[in-house]
């Protein structure tokens, strides 16, 4: 299994205005710092909780067949599959209608149920999903205020080894960890 990033989220979770207001700064000195702090503790947060924060596109590639013809799609909360394809072993590549799959969005992580038989696949790269993850504009609070929690931290500890995920910001998003069985 593999991911690519097809689409970087547009925006982050956080404004500049709400991470200045955080930081207690209001000159516009720093903006270009805060606003890659920003986007750096969002990939933190996104790290720490295996999510998608905001609204990102994917391509999912699984090697196999997946297991009872379900595959997870990792980076929950799943917006939508977008395209499923299949490369044959001699690299034909087939796209599926929507008729052969179902979504499953309400799960976490979310799932794509395939209503076919698998076929023959070549040993790699066998299975293509696109799909859309993310909160959209709809970040919980818990997640936002970590992230900003994460840009004080960078922002205190520049040039620093630590200070990328504080205490104070791993509780915030403890309950938005996806965890592996």
């Amino acid at each position: 299994m593999s991911l690519t990033l097809i689409t970087p989220p547009a925006l982050e979770p956080v404004t500049l205005a709400e991470a200045k207001a955080h930081l207690k700064l209001d000159t516009a000195a720093e903006d270009t710092l805060i606003a890659s702090l920003i986007a750096a503790a969002r990939a933190r947060a996104e790290w720490h909780t295996g999510r998608a924060l905001v609204t990102q596109g994917w391509t999912l590639w699984l090697d196999a067949w997946p297991h009872e013809a379900i595959a997870e799609i990792p980076l929950p909360p799943l917006q939508a599959v977008t395209a499923v394809a299949l490369h044959a072993p001699d690299n034909v590549r087939t796209a599926l209608e929507t008729s052969a799959y179902r979504v499953d969005t309400a799960s976490e992580p979310g799932r794509l149920v395939f209503e076919m038989e698998p076929p023959v696949l070549r040993r790699f790269n066998a299975v293509e999903i696109a799909f859309t993850a993310g909160y959209g504009s709809a970040v919980p609070a818990a997640v936002k205020e970590a992230v900003l929690e994460i840009v004080a931290e960078l922002y205190t500890h520049r040039g620093d080894e630590d200070g990328a995920c504080g205490l104070a910001a791993q509780a915030l998003l403890a309950p938005y960890r996806i965890f592996k069985l």
